[in-house]
């Protein structure tokens, strides 16, 4: 039987860092206010041309490397973003031609929080049936160009950053399963509904968010996806050695912990110091942990995700 398995991690920040205290100075807000609501100390911003691709362009390139993978083998590239570099053609191409990678098929997912997961679950089900041998996954966001920076609401919450994983066919199970989900019901808790028609902009082009509605699905949809995970491959909580969750904020993540009967310190957060970057958040939370030792080869992993439409999932991996 063949396996996906994730062979290599890689991340990318850009190199603003902007602080809660540099925030404050320009929205009434507080470092206080942000930390006891969020969890959120600083976040990354892109700077002024910095593209999505050209941030999943430097994170491919480290996953590749501690794949000790060339870009030759890669014939499948999925991006998961809500911020395209453009309408079309689509990031996975842009990224592709970058990568001087020259075969297969090139993609994106638009899941919003939840898209990595989604594209990682979708690349499991081409290198497992055997019609992809190596495949790039992709989360990568320029949220901060999505954000009303006079709105406290909202602002102090997005940064912007690029995780990505190679994913190769093997013999030794890899991902065990992924599970999706949706409820298009609920579009209007989260969204962005700003477009061009006509060559002119309609609507909003900023997030708006009810956050209540938000962390209420959150907590409740992130449980019910993990225990799905569990059951289907007959594990208990305590037999998942690292949860890697959706970075939203500190009080969802501490929640779920709670829900799931998990120690914080099972959990890997990196909300602190990069906030909610949308689909990236997930790959980059694997990769710290990856990178610094946390997860090695072996262990169980579980990861999670939920963002707008709403949407929410699971992978549950082997490492």
């Amino acid at each position: 039987m063949t396996y996906a398995r994730i062979v290599g991690t890689g991340s990318y920040l850009p190199a603003r860092s902007v602080s809660n205290q540099e925030l404050q100075t320009r929205i009434e807000t507080s470092d206080e206010w942000i930390v006891s609501r969020t969890g959120i100390e600083s976040r990354h911003v892109a700077a002024e041309g910095e593209m999505t691709s050209d941030l999943a362009f430097h994170a491919c390139q480290r996953a590749l490397a501690a794949a000790g993978t060339s870009a030759d083998e890669v014939d499948l590239i999925v991006v998961a973003t809500t911020t395209p570099d453009m309408v079309l053609p689509s990031t996975a191409c842009l990224l592709q031609a970058r990568l001087g990678v020259k075969q297969g098929a090139a993609f994106d997912v638009q899941a919003v929080c939840t898209g990595f997961i989604y594209a990682l679950t979708l690349a499991d089900r081409l290198v497992a049936s055997g019609a992809h041998k190596c495949a790039l996954v992709v989360g990568a966001e320029v949220f901060s160009r999505l954000l009303d920076w006079s709105d406290r609401r909202t602002c102090v919450l997005f940064g912007d950053g690029a995780g990505a994983v190679v994913l190769k066919a093997s013999e030794t199970p890899g991902i065990l399963s992924g599970h999706l989900h949706a409820d298009g019901s609920l579009a209007g808790i989260l969204r962005v509904d700003g477009g061009i028609a006509n060559g002119v902009l309609r609507g909003n082009p900023f997030v708006e968010m009810d956050g209540q509605a938000v962390y209420r699905t959150a907590v409740r949809v992130l449980a019910e996806c993990a225990h799905e995970a569990l059951n289907q491959n007959g594990l208990k909580i305590e037999d998942i050695n690292w949860v890697v969750p959706h970075q939203a904020n500190i009080r969802i993540l501490a929640t779920t912990a709670d829900k799931l009967g998990l120690p914080m310190g099972k959990l890997v957060t990196t909300v602190a110091r990069q906030g909610n970057t949308s689909a990236a958040s997930v790959p980059l939370a694997l990769d710290a942990a990856v990178r610094d030792g946390r997860i090695q080869p072996g262990q169980n992993v579980l990861l999670l995700g939920v963002g707008a439409g709403m949407t929410w999932g699971s992978v549950l991996l082997r490492y």
